[in-house]
């Protein structure tokens, strides 16, 4: 396993979450409110383009019908003046009525911009996403530091309730990209930006990071989970509770080589002595849909290939390659995937 060199195809990132479940990012098939602001946007420029484009054509045609009709005159130079004052007042319409086109589009394009770049209430939710190489950081904000929960790479949101997103990035520009609920929204160091999302159907959306970020950014996928009020509820609390600690032999094997390791330098794990910020909070990493970023599904052999040699799966990510006999990969596996 520690030979393997398992590296998903790019296609294969749309077929990670169970056929059925989820939704393919498609900025035509709006589920949230920002999403259905941009597709309405979108249709009306199509039709007024698509209606000059057809009187363009049609005025090409008359033009062509018409100086095949004409007889050639004596004197080429020889002036028609009804014909020039016609030509030139419809030259003046099309003129006027671009014009108008153009600033009501622009208008209309600005007051949609408007209405996406309103922030969320402070009573609504609000969660912080981290942008890092390559790997999403959440964080649901609360008052209270024990009621903040932290996950990676997916974001459980209630259905039909406005969530403000809180947007950094740790190290280069990121841009956090769910196509069927909302717009780009660019991820600056140094810098917080904001998003509201608000979707309107229970479901999961897949998400990408959407500005070039270095090697792995193809593999910067993101999930949003939408539920109902009552199963985001269940969600949270569950996500609120400490790691369960280890019932089995094996698994109690797992915690010791994972806090012997240098494991625990990186990651953390509630109700343990592991309470490192560098990478993804693997308290509950078992209940997740995906592993690094979307690259692999969450099943026991991606996360033993995952955890026996990450550079084969996301070459150049900021996980080392740990040096583990099969007997310490097989504990630490075990460990891992009792986390949920």
């Amino acid at each position: 396993m520690t030979g393997s060199r398992i590296r998903p195809p790019a296609a294969a990132l749309m077929m990670l979450v169970p056929a059925g479940c989820a939704e393919l990012p498609a900025t035509l098939v709006p589920r949230g409110g920002d999403a259905q602001a941009i597709a309405d946007l979108f249709w009306i420029f199509l039709l007024v383009c698509a209606l000059v484009w057809v009187l363009v054509v049609l005025g090409l045609l008359l033009a062509l019908w018409r100086r095949r009709g004409a007889e050639e005159t004596a004197d080429p130079l020889a002036g028609h003046d009804r014909a020039t004052r016609i030509a030139g007042r419809a030259v003046g319409i099309a003129v006027a009525l671009t014009v108008v086109a153009l600033v009501a589009l622009t208008v209309l394009s600005y007051f949609t911009n408007r209405s996406i770049a309103n922030v969320a209430r402070d009573e609504h939710l609000k969660i912080r996403v981290t942008g890092h190489q390559w790997w999403w950081e959440v964080v649901y904000d609360d008052p209270k530091p024990e009621r903040q929960v932290a996950t990676a790479n997916e974001i459980h949101v209630p259905v039909g309730e406005p969530v403000e997103l809180e947007l950094l990035a740790s190290d280069v520009i990121h841009s956090f990209w769910v196509p069927s609920l909302a717009g780009k929204k660019d991820l600056i160091p140094g810098r917080q930006t904001s998003q509201t999302l608000e979707v309107h159907k229970a479901g999961i959306y897949r998400g990408q990071c959407a500005e070039f970020c270095g090697l792995q950014h193809a593999f910067m996928g993101l999930t949003v989970v939408a539920h109902e009020r009552a199963e985001f509820d269940a969600w949270q609390a569950a996500q609120l509770k400490a790691a369960a600690p280890p019932a089995d032999t094996l698994r109690q094997q797992g915690e010791r080589v994972f806090q012997t390791k240098g494991c625990f330098l990186c990651h953390a794990v509630r109700g343990t002595t592991a309470a490192a910020k560098v990478a993804p909070d693997l308290t509950h990493v078992a209940s997740r849909r995906t592993l690094a970023a979307g690259a692999l599904p969450m099943t026991r052999g991606s996360l033993a290939a995952w955890i026996a040699d990450p550079q084969a799966i996301k070459p150049g990510s900021k996980m080392p390659r740990v040096d583990l006999s099969p007997d310490e990969l097989e504990a630490v596996v075990a460990y891992v995937e009792g986390l949920t």
